[in-house]
Formats: structure tokens, sequence, C-alpha cells
């Protein structure tokens, strides 16, 4: 079976497991100018087209000039672009230095999920390594009382404890109403933030604005979180500060202390981890484990971390759920206390109630997703007809129902908009999958709106319970005109072809190196073709929900066996028979046990050959 990179598979787990999964090897890059690959070309990937499967790697992620190749490899803080390219950031960094000179009220005004507690925990820490003294508080909404974002309530209040300046961290950019109330009572406002800027000609806040995408912006990377704008202003601030490029030895080390927040946010938020989100977070990911911040070392031991290294997979499965639990279930205000100024016995305290927390929040998720994916497809909300889930309930926790969102979108590969009815009002949160723009799509719907925000992959938003139907009926047909039946089939996208004998214990390190992993940089997926299922499976783990069983290759110089593991595949026990011959997506993994070093292969998938 020649392996074309337009080739989709349908896999053998397809009849066992009663789902459709495409198997998509990602295209050849071009070739370079002026030349044409000869007549009879092996595919790209193939592992005999003299490249070895690291390069085959790198190709398959457009990585083939050497200088690309280098700079990704080898991330260097100073191939972060300097903060004063930002959009307005001097204006906003020279009012905040006013402000701290001037013995002012601030206040940092963040969001309530991971990124927005980084951020505002960057802006405090660095305002008191210039002035401890400095009269400095932060604000974050309830997330049930009061939703997302800036809201008009919340900068009266704010000015009627004293403040002189507020400034926003991860949000802001859609509140034009909150910037006319703070701008008619007195109150100057800085916004940082970093989702969708409103487009179509609406108007913006009326503030200092610092974003990376504002209209007419020549900032050369768009996708930054709202912890590295904030991380780019407190740069900004701290160069300004003290009148040179060069800061102080202490400021320095501070700005250095703030990058494993900044990562914490950029791997929490899911943005595409490559070019500056990928310095941030391999170099905050570096220094997490020596971060003299005392909560941030709370957590890490409260998440049994102690002795673990710290990847994105860490953060993104167990810090970073735990730091969100608190404004999901609670008030985020607790993480903000833990990551700037709680001292060490508080932040223990913290640290152990975040996991209490999250612990409350899986039980609460599973709850709500079993029950909204009964709703969805009951309401033949998972069919080929309907592209779009949009479900509401009145017992539903608002805190979680984000979550709910992304797993139904995994289980069922289309996005999902889950409401909970507050009497005359629903509120939301909306979740996609990848080349449908949520937000795109709320825009067009935004007359049944009462609010909403959000970037194309996820988005917050509330409605009249009236207008719901309306809404989901306008909604649904945005999705369907705009998604194709092949896009609600989850894909596998494979990096290349590789044989059992290329996955020795150097080129797996080396991939591994390729690391922090996440949106835009996932994984590496390899297709070994024609291997032989050595030995009958075992089910392993809990209640036997995994697999484990051994493959080998005879093809190549010689015959290479190898372990591999298919989490939650213990059910296919017996569907998988030593001696069949089988084409294997895998990700290839370094175990650890016992002492002895070896490469096992994590199974992504598996297609029966019949000869």
């Amino acid at each position: 079976m020649v392996a074309l990179a337009h080739l989709l598979y349908r896999p053998y787990s397809e009849s066992m497991r009663g789902l459709t999964r495409r198997w998509v090897l990602k295209p050849p890059p071009p070739p370079p100018e002026g030349k044409t690959p000869p007549d009879g070309a092996r595919p790209q990937g193939s592992p005999s087209e003299g490249r070895s499967l690291l390069q085959r790697v790198l190709a398959a992620r457009g990585l083939c000039d050497p200088q690309l190749v280098e700079r990704f490899c080898e991330p260097k803080l100073n191939h972060l672009h300097g903060p004063e390219m930002l959009p307005n950031v001097d204006q906003a960094a020279e009012r905040l230095i006013d402000a701290v000179r001037q013995g002012q009220r601030i206040v940092i005004y963040g969001d309530y999920d991971v990124d927005g507690i980084a951020a505002t925990a960057i802006l405090h820490h660095v305002i008191k390594a210039v002035e401890p003294e400095a009269d400095l508080h932060s604000y974050v909404p309830h997330r049930l009382d009061e939703g997302y974002g800036l809201n008009c309530d919340a900068m009266k209040q704010i000015k009627s404890e004293g403040a002189d300046l507020v400034v926003s961290v991860d949000c802001g950019i859609t509140g034009r109403e909150p910037a006319a109330t703070a701008r008619e009572i007195g109150l100057d406002l800085i916004i940082t933030d970093h989702h969708n800027v409103p487009d179509g000609g609406r108007p913006l806040p009326e503030a200092i604005l610092v974003h990376p995408c504002l209209p007419g912006s020549d900032y050369p990377f768009g996708d930054l979180c709202g912890a590295g704008v904030a991380f780019k202003l407190a740069w900004r601030f701290a160069t300004l500060w003290c009148g040179s490029e060069r800061v102080s030895e202490n400021l320095q080390k501070t700005l250095l202390d703030m990058l494993p927040l900044a990562a914490l946010g950029t791997i929490a938020d899911i943005v595409p981890l490559v070019e500056e989100n990928r310095i941030i977070a391999s170099y905050g990911l570096r220094l997490i484990r020596q971060s003299p911040l005392i909560g941030l070392q709370a957590l890490i031991e409260a998440s049994d971390l102690t002795d673990e290294h710290i990847d994105s997979e860490k953060v993104g499965f167990i810090l970073g759920p735990r730091l969100n639990a608190c404004g999901r279930m609670g008030h985020a205000a607790e993480a903000v206390r833990l990551l700037t100024d709680a001292p060490p016995e508080e932040a223990q305290t913290i640290a152990r109630r975040l996991t209490q927390l999250n612990r409350q929040r899986q039980q609460t998720e599973r709850t709500i997703f079993d029950q909204a994916a009964q709703m969805a497809e009951d309401a033949n909300m998972t069919g080929r007809d309907n592209r779009m889930i949009v479900l509401a309930h009145e017992s539903w926790h608002p805190g979680v129902i984000g979550i709910v969102c992304s797993r139904l979108v995994n289980r069922f590969g289309r996005p999902a908009i889950l409401f909970q009815h507050q009497g005359d009002v629903c509120k939301g949160s909306a979740r996609s999958i990848d080349g449908y723009s949520i937000h795109d799509a709320l825009m067009a719907c935004e007359d049944r709106l009462s609010t909403f925000g959000g970037h194309d992959m996820a988005a917050g938003l509330s409605l009249n319970t009236a207008d719901l139907p309306v809404f989901t009926e306008s909604i649904t047909a945005h999705a369907n005109e705009r998604i194709s039946p092949e896009d609600l089939t989850p894909a596998i996208k494979i990096d290349c072809d590789a044989a059992l004998e290329e996955l020795d214990l150097q080129t797996v390190k080396q991939i591994g190196a390729l690391s922090p992993f996440g949106r835009a940089n996932p994984r590496p997926v390899l297709r070994v073709n024609r291997v032989t299922v050595a030995d009958p499976p075992r089910q392993i783990g809990a209640n036997g929900r995994h697999l484990s069983f051994r493959v080998r290759q005879d093809e190549g110089s010689q015959r290479r066996i190898i372990r591999a593991v298919w989490w939650g595949a213990g059910h296919l026990a017996g569907d998988i028979a030593a001696g069949m011959t089988l084409d294997v997506a895998l990700e290839p993994k370094i175990n650890e046990w016992n002492g002895r070093v070896s490469v096992e292969a994590e199974v992504r998938d598996v297609m029966l050959r019949e000869s």
C-alpha cells in the first residue's frame, strides 16, 4: 500500500470502537525554488528517502532551512521581540511609572483563569520590585456573579475605594461601556489583552490599549497570551523605569523569575507554542523548579510534583487545572493571592485547597458531561446534518461548562456551546474545532447575543433565554454552511513514516527535545507500517482500562521489537491477536522504570492489514 501525502485511512479501530478517524500524513514542504522532485520520487516522510527521522519530523513541520531548525531547536531569550514594538506599550508603561512614583492607588484587573491569574502576578511582582511600598491591589471578577471581563459596577467600586489607575490583563478589548464608565468617573484605564479585536469597523474602548493585533500594529507575532502581553508590559516598564535597555540586576532577576508564570499562562491558554510562545514556555519550564515564588512552589508540592520533571503536559493537566479550579468553583482571588504575596503557611493552605477544589471540579465535570452528551445525541446534534452542539440546563455549573464543551468537541468532533439558565438570562461557554472560528460565528449571530468575547477556539457569551431557540437555529446554520462532513471526522495528523529500527534511544530523545509540546507543536506522531503483533495483548491499569502489547518489524537491517501501550483501549484486548499485521500511528516515548530506560510506543490508532 503506497503512502501518499493526501491519503486518508479508515483504520481498523473504526469497526472496533464505532469511531471514524482519518489518518492524515502531513504534506511535504514545497521544494526549494527552482528545483522539482525527480520523477518517481518517494513521498516526503518515507523512511528510505535519505533523511534521518528527526529531519523528517522537522520537515513535516515546515522546518527544512538550517537557520530555522536551529532557531526552533535552540530557543533563546534574545529572540524575543523588543517590548517597545507593542502598540501603545510606552504610553502604558509611562502612565504606570507615574502612578508608582506619585504613590497613586493602582489596581490590576485580571481574568479568573490561569492566564489572567499569571498575568496579574507578573505585573504585581515587577511593580513591587521597583517600589515595595507601591499602593498596589488586584481585582478579579467573580465568575458566577460578574462574568468575564471588565464591568461598569466594578469600575465604580474600584474608584470608590480610592483607585487612580486600573490596568486590565487578559481582558478588556471589547469593554467599551466599562471604559466609558471609567472615563466618566475619572479613573484612568490601561487595557492589555490578546483576545480577538472587534472587527468590521467597530469602535475600540477609549483607554490606553496594549494588544499585539490592534489595527495598524507592526508587532511581528500576534499569538501572545494575556500573560505574554503582561510580561512585555512589565519588561517595558522596567526598561523605562531604569532609563536604559539594560535594567538593574534586581529587575533583571525579577523578569526572569516571571517567565515560569508567563509559561503557565501560555501553556494553559492553549496558544500556539511557536515563535515567542515557544521561547517563553521553554525558558519558563526550565526555571520553574528554581522559582523563588513561595506560592508556585507550594502549588508544585500540593500537586505531588516535587520530584517530577515539569513539562507542558504537567502544566496543562496538573498545575493549570488547580489554578483554574479556584475561579471555577470558588473565587480566583485566592489563586492571585497564592502567586503574589501569600506567606508560606497561607500559601500551603491555599495550594491544598486548590487541589480539593479541583477534585470537586472533576466530579462536577463528569456529571455534566454525561448529561450533555446524552442530550446532544437525543437532540440529533451529533449527526452529520447538525454540525454544532448548543445546549442549556438550569443546573449546570457555569464555572465548569467550558471544560465540558472541550470534552464534547473531543467526543463528537464539532463545536459546542453550553449555557446555564439563570432566569431570563443564559450564560455560556463555547469551544471550537480547528478551521472554524467560534468568534466569527458569534459575530455573525451577535444580534441575538447580550455579550460575547474570546478568540477563534474559545469564547464566552450570554443572551436572553427567550432568544435561545433562534440563536441555536442561526448558529447551527452558520456551522452547517462552513463545516464540511470531513471536518467532523477526527483526524490523526501524522508527521511522517518510520521504521521500528529507527526508534533507538538517542533518536527518541532528540524528538523529545522538540518540546515543549502543545498547540501548533504537538507531540510527533509516526506511522509505522506492517508491524506484527508479537504476543497476545494484556489489559493493564485500573479495571484493565488500557492495553499493552509488543510489536515487531522484520523489514530493514534488523528485527526490532518494542512495547506498545494504548491508553483507554483495554476493551479491545479481544480484537487484537498475536500474529496480526498492523499499521500503527504512534508517539515514541522514553520509559524509565526501576533504573531501566527503554523506548516504547504510545499508540494513537491502528489499521489492520489484510495481507
